[in-house]
């Protein structure tokens, strides 16, 4: 993966985080378990954004 690519990826993910908060503060999420999902999501996309920094 390319590093506009992850961009792009972290973006969503964190912008998909934020909606899931607000479902959850005002209690509409029925599945609180996305909320995890999209966390640890958003960490392996960080996670390979710094080892390929790393790697140069």
């Amino acid at each position: 993966m390319d590093q506009a690519l992850l961009d792009k990826e972290l973006h969503e993910l964190l912008k998909a985080q934020f909606s899931l908060r607000m479902q959850k503060g005002t209690q509409q999420l029925s599945n609180y378990s996305q909320l995890k999902k999209v966390r640890r999501d958003i960490a392996r996309v960080r996670t390979i954004m710094h080892e390929k920094v790393a790697a140069k």
